[in-house]
């Protein structure tokens, strides 16, 4: 917001940036007399990242899990912070008798907000919001019931974050400064502070601020519904009731354990539970995703079920997270397990190799796809710009106005950054040798791990700055440790987290440090918030992780645990499958040469082969500007994450997406323009803060009701396999 003491290159030295979404979105000037390191900037911005936090880790052990994004407290902390500037002292207070400073220096400012936002996306870049290092520590404790020690497992989650944390340092001269790395998502992000801070009139409506709190209210009272009385709005799954002794039809309509056709979810948890809030999703993605899942669940993986019996499918559930015996039950990793948590080899070839249901399989071949897929694309539709992009950040291209506007500020030294890397790889090795038992990874495993990170980081965030896009490395990582140490489940945790999810942290700070160049935040204050509020979101994301492992009865373990009970743990329940399927098992046995899924490393070519022709189609027809939309990477997507998430989770999420990012948008853009983003943000506040009371005001006291409503899917017979002679409890036998 302009005001007064604004400042603005002026002459030849005010060149707008190149990038028009920016040039039309990010304001060219800056007021430098705003205090932004502010008693209110840090109270709000603690408060924010341990609020957040707190509530991100909390959903994310439960069946339904629920991601808080930053905007919830974008939009929240601004009437608090104008609270706070009309109610504390204005008078000035010194410290040690040399620092001066106040509890009140004035009104409640833009930077102030930028500062308090970037603190609390610590709380989700951290790891609240995804299985990241708190997934293995879960894994470790809640699946392999290791008394991994607190100090080792507070190291794991902090290292992590601080080795990206580095990286971050290391590459911003290439990933921030350059003007053509100008990392689309911040745009929205600008444009949402520009609006919360401009003044509204009256004539334009309701205000966002209202808007805010009456759907915020609105989803805390009905989310009592389907978070408690009426848990059948979770799954909602009708096919079942009308042929309620049909395994055929229920594996069909089960949302739960099935494909989910007709099924749908009134549950904003279970809409926005794996691809985040669908309102906040450009409807163009929206399309890609849907193209996506429509082939695959209801082509692709019916077709290799029931017609050709893929992989042996219908030995088992169509659809299951669970990992099975040949005999088509469920896989007990514990008969294959030494006491130093390595695969028994000898009692592995005894036991049962071991199988996955056909969906789980297909979407982890749709993994391979989708990683090469990612690079053909990204190669032909961006492969000339990024090297030219990439050299411009090296030869130090021209400066625009923003990059002018910041020299005024002192730049923060590299060897912060360096103290900060280093440190935290000199505890990472620390770590591998203290407590070598536990964490299985060699210190030469973590330095590879550093290594790998150290390669990609650049070339990914090259990409995602420029194309929003973050392609994903996972399964090559967990490839090519898994050949290198088979047999070692904690180990393949570990480096995945070490050498791929560093990564995704390091560019999430890199997206923050983008985000205070454009809102012209002092860099040294910005380091200063990124660290502490990466200390504290560390800190309290393994604190309640550990709480909740240890207080609540048989959290993550399905078989144990009551029918209704919430905490099934369905993104960590995927962790394991991948530390088994990966690490204990091994990709040698599993997709190598003798291996029953060696085919579906095809995919890999598959997928690299498959943009080419959409690109060839843009260069035949460039007048058709619609082809270039077709986004295979992004068609991939479609099942992605399935599971942990559901058929009926992603076909709700894209519903929803495509009502509000294409009709509303369409026919109601000044409504969509103005109220779209607070009502994400207000849905995810409500339903939060419902769920966190529910679960200590009654369920954690066992006070739960139990009745038809409150059970949901009742689909009981998709769970059960099709193929002849497989007998599991409580289903019929084929014959």
């Amino acid at each position: 917001m302009v005001t007064d003491s604004a400042t603005k290159p002026s002459g030849d030295e005010a060149e707008r940036c190149p990038v028009e979404e920016v040039a039309l979105v990010v304001p060219e000037t800056d007021d430098p007399t705003l205090p932004v390191m502010t008693f209110r900037a840090w109270v709000l911005g603690i408060s924010s990242c341990v609020l957040l936090m707190f509530l991100n880790t909390f959903f994310i052990y439960r069946t339904q899990p629920l991601s808080i994004s930053a905007i919830l407290m974008q939009i929240a902390v601004l009437p608090v912070g104008k609270f706070m500037a009309a109610a504390l002292p204005e008078k000035e207070y010194s410290l040690f008798g040399r620092w001066r400073f106040s509890l009140n220096p004035g009104p409640f400012n833009i930077k102030e907000h930028v500062i308090i936002t970037v603190m609390a996306n610590c709380g989700v870049s951290t790891g609240g919001g995804d299985a990241y290092s708190i997934g293995a520590i879960t894994v470790m404790k809640g699946y392999y019931k290791q008394t991994l020690n607190f100090v080792c497992a507070l190291l794991i989650v902090l290292t992590t974050q601080l080795v990206g944390y580095g990286w971050a340092g290391m590459l911003r001269k290439y990933l921030v400064d350059p003007v053509e790395m100008w990392w689309p998502s911040n745009v929205a992000q600008v444009s949402l502070f520009r609006a919360l801070h401009e003044r509204e009139s009256k004539s334009m409506g309701m205000t966002r601020m209202r808007f805010f709190l009456i759907c915020m209210a609105g989803s805390f009272i009905y989310y009592l519904f389907p978070g408690y009385l009426f848990q059948i709005l979770t799954f909602f799954s009708w096919v079942c009731w009308v042929w309620p002794r049909s395994i055929t039809a229920q594996q069909i309509g089960s949302g739960y354990h099935g494909l989910g056709v007709g099924a749908f979810t009134l549950d904003w948890a279970g809409i926005s539970a794996y691809h985040g809030s669908p309102l906040v999703t450009p409807f163009s993605s929206i399309l890609n995703v849907m193209v996506g899942f429509i082939m695959f669940i209801y082509i692709i993986v019916p077709v290799c079920y029931w017609k050709f019996n893929t992989f042996d499918a219908r030995k088992f559930p169509i659809f299951s997270n669970q990992l099975f015996t040949s005999s088509g039950h469920k896989y007990d990793t514990t008969k294959i397990l030494t006491p130093q948590f390595d695969l028994n080899i000898s009692a592995y070839e005894k036991y049962s190799k071991l199988y996955l249901s056909p969906l789980f399989a297909l979407s982890i071949g749709s993994g391979f796809a989708r990683f090469t897929a990612t690079l053909t694309h990204v190669a032909l539709f961006h492969g000339s710009d990024i090297w030219k992009q990439s050299r411009a950040a090296v030869q130090n291209a021209k400066a625009d106005v923003h990059t002018k506007l910041m020299r005024s500020y002192k730049q923060v030294p590299q060897w912060w950054f360096l103290v900060l890397l280093v440190g935290s790889i000199v505890l990472s090795l620390l770590m591998s040798f203290v407590w070598k038992d536990d964490v299985q990874l060699p210190w030469w495993g973590l330095l590879f791990a550093f290594a790998l990170a150290w390669i990609v980081t650049l070339p990914i965030g090259v990409i995602q700055a420029t194309t929003n896009q973050q392609p994903g490395y996972d399964i090559i990582a967990q490839f090519i440790i898994g050949y290198i140490l088979p047999g070692k489940p904690i180990a393949n945790l570990l480096f995945k987290i070490y050498g791929r999810i560093s990564t995704i942290h390091a560019l999430s700070f890199l997206a923050d440090l983008k985000l205070g160049h454009y809102m012209k935040i002092p860099p040294r204050s910005m380091f200063l918030a990124q660290l502490v509020g990466t200390l504290v979101s560390g800190t309290v994301n393994l604190g309640v992780a550990w709480w909740m492992l240890e207080n609540i009865e048989n959290i993550c373990d399905i078989e144990s645990l009551h029918p209704e009970s919430p905490w099934t743990c369905p993104k960590f329940r995927v962790t394991f499958d991948a530390s088994v399927i990966w690490g204990l098992i091994g990709p040698e046995r599993l997709f190598g040469a003798g291996g029953l899924y060696r085919n579906l490393v095809w995919l890999f070519l598959v997928g690299a082969v498959l943009p080419v022709p959409v690109w060839l189609l843009s260069k035949m027809f460039p007048n058709n500007k619609w082809i270039p939309l077709i986004n295979i990477p992004v068609i991939s997507y479609g099942f992605a994450g399935m599971p942990p998430a559901t058929p009926t989770n992603i076909a709700s999420w894209i519903a929803t997406g495509t009502i509000f990012n294409y009709f509303v948008f369409k026919y109601r853009r000044t409504w969509w323009q103005r109220y779209n983003y607070v009502l994400s943000a207000a849905l995810d506040a409500g339903t939060a803060f419902m769920g966190v009371l529910l679960f200590f005001a009654l369920q954690n006291e066992g006070k739960n009701v139990k009745w038809w409503g409150s059970e949901p899917d009742h689909c009981p017979l998709a769970t059960c396999p099709t193929a002849p002679g497989i007998i599991i409890p409580g289903c019929p036998v084929f014959r």
